[in-house]
């Protein structure tokens, strides 16, 4: 997903992309829904779409805020395809059930973070049971998806968090902070494991190699 309004669809093979999405308007977040050949898109303008991969068109455009459109941060869909999130700049969640990707259903929204603050990023874990929430107010928070109920609010950072990534267990996540470090937490207990310090700038992306949890 690109600035430039577009979803680009890259065979891994070649050295240039397979398929071109105009989303017409500035791509903040991507998610792949693999046993459906979809896509999900959300950018600047408020717009969460879904795009089918073997018409190459737009199934759905929704736009979870139509009145004030607000930028979506992030789009994200459950391995077990129950659950569907967008979540807003402002850190609002919208939260559907994608069964009939043309007819989302909607099941809840609400705030992940206080007024004022930004929503900086959000996945759901691999199993399917939590939402993490990342944003400008120093915290991650960690949220039940059966419930939508707060369950944890990791907050040993002293500046923006701006990403999070789950082990694929989901029992432990990493996090990235403008405070110049990466903070592993043990999700059992929301306490930190560890803290990795050696970037002399914002730490803005995090990945976490499976085999270490």
């Amino acid at each position: 997903g690109s600035e430039d309004g577009t979803v680009k669809l890259w065979d891994l093979r070649s050295r240039t992309y397979s398929r071109s999405f105009d989303c017409k308007g500035p791509i903040t977040s991507v998610s792949l829904r693999t046993n459906r050949d979809q896509i999900i898109s959300g950018d600047h303008n408020g717009s969460v779409k879904i795009w089918d991969l073997a018409s190459g068109k737009c199934i759905n455009d929704v736009k979870p805020s139509p009145n004030s459109p607000i930028s979506i941060q992030a789009v994200d869909i459950s391995e077990d395809e129950r659950t569907m999130v967008a979540v807003s700049n402002h850190a609002m969640v919208f939260v559907w059930d994608p069964t009939n990707p043309e007819e989302l259903k909607p099941l809840t929204k609400f705030r992940a973070h206080a007024v004022g603050s930004y929503c900086l990023h959000a996945t759901i874990s691999p199993d399917s049971r939590t939402l993490v929430t990342t944003s400008s107010d120093k915290t991650a928070k960690l949220w039940d998806t059966t419930t939508w109920e707060l369950t944890a609010t990791l907050s040993q950072h002293t500046k923006w968090v701006w990403d999070a990534a789950f082990c694929a267990d989901s029992s432990y996540l990493v996090t990235a902070s403008s405070d110049h470090t990466a903070r592993l937490w043990n999700l059992r207990n929301a306490e930190v494991v560890r803290q990795y310090k050696g970037h002399p700038s914002p730490v803005t992306c995090v990945a976490l190699n499976d085999s270490s949890c």
